[in-house]
């Protein structure tokens, strides 16, 4: 079971690309686990600035990190964001970064003290979870949990953050075994979180969204909405959307989705991937430039490295991959211990 940190990542990536320096994304890596390892996310928002919401993780595993994530508008003049996770107070203590063409920022913090024992006491495979919020310009709450358990299937589990770039953001995942999407058992989940989302009342929408490809096959051209707000009227403090555990994978669609509601931002990517590849090439387009896609995270059969920027080829020989394996080899390490909105506008500051 390994787990390594954004530097390090990056530094393998640098590797499988002869050591030429790579494009900066403004969505980078923050975790990334490899062994017998999953994810669980979920989330929640409300201009009441409380809300509760679920998550799925089995009984027996052991946390290996928590982060929580707060979406805010109208940065900078916001101000900081604050609140409690079923009761214990949070530290937002890190920014992720300003979204340019919108000014929403989204902020982590590190929970697993909190999250940990949570886990380790639950009696069922199903864990609730509420927040509160002490700034009005909270949007809401994503959770993500990392998790391992003696007998789960070698998967890469990979979180990036940071800030939405509305002309593109791309991400990948390289491996160095062929993937193989039609084996029993394979997993390819992708999950995000967007914040300042709105498409619509109802998710009915109005061209506010963002536009996801894999593999240069088209996913979804309608991710966003403030799917996990639990008031029924989108409002500004409640425009959030995480993809979830309760949530079922957005329908493959030839071109991809296009009903905003049937967009659950919950990704299975194996229809995507061909057998006998080795990467998994994501990018993101906001093209109405208002969403702020803060959070991707990967969960994949396999042993992977995750990195950002530019599309990855596929090997061209097996002097390249023994070399990204090399580097990748060398730097694995073992794992240590509101406002109202009309129905037909988004909120505008």
């Amino acid at each position: 079971m390994f787990r390594r940190t954004t530097m390090l990542a990056l530094a393998a990536a640098a590797l499988w690309f002869g050591g030429a320096e790579r494009a900066r994304a403004s969505l980078t890596l923050f975790e990334e686990f490899s062994g017998a390892d999953s994810i669980s996310t979920g989330g929640c928002g409300s201009t009441t600035q409380a809300c509760s919401w679920t998550e799925t993780v089995p009984v027996g595993a052991t946390v290996l990190g928590a982060y929580l994530y707060s979406s805010e508008y109208d940065q900078p003049a916001g101000g900081a964001p604050g609140g409690t996770l079923n009761g214990t107070a949070v530290n937002y203590a890190t920014a992720l970064g300003v979204n340019a063409t919108a000014q929403n920022e989204a902020y982590r913090a590190n929970v697993t003290a909190i999250v940990a024992p949570i886990i380790a006491s639950a009696t069922s495979g199903t864990v609730s979870f509420n927040v509160t919020e002490t700034n009005i310009d909270q949007d809401g709450e994503a959770l993500v949990i990392v998790y391992t358990k003696p007998g789960l299937a070698t998967q890469t589990v990979g979180i990036l953050d940071g800030f939405s770039a509305s002309g593109g953001d791309s991400s990948s995942i390289t491996f160095a075994s062929a993937l193989n999407p039609a084996a029993p058992g394979f997993v390819a989940d992708m999950r995000i979180g967007d914040g300042f989302s709105y498409d619509g009342t109802g998710c009915t929408g109005n061209s506010q969204v963002s536009v996801i490809t894999v593999n240069s096959q088209v996913v979804t051209n309608v991710a966003g909405c403030n799917d996990d707000s639990v008031d029924l009227t989108p409002a500004n403090g409640n425009l959030i959307t995480i993809g979830g555990d309760n949530d079922p994978c957005t329908p493959h669609v030839a071109g991809g989705e296009t009903v905003t509601a049937s967009d659950h931002e919950r990704y299975c990517l194996a229809p995507y991937i061909t057998v006998g590849s080795h990467t998994i090439n994501v990018s993101t387009v906001n093209p109405s430039g208002d969403d702020n896609i803060f959070l991707e995270t990967f969960d994949v059969s396999g042993n992977g490295v995750v990195s950002t920027g530019p599309a990855v080829p596929e090997p061209a020989s097996m002097s390249v991959l023994a070399a990204a394996l090399l580097g990748f080899g060398l730097l694995r390490r073992k794992r240590g211990g509101a406002r109202p909105v009309a129905a037909s506008a988004k909120p505008r500051r």
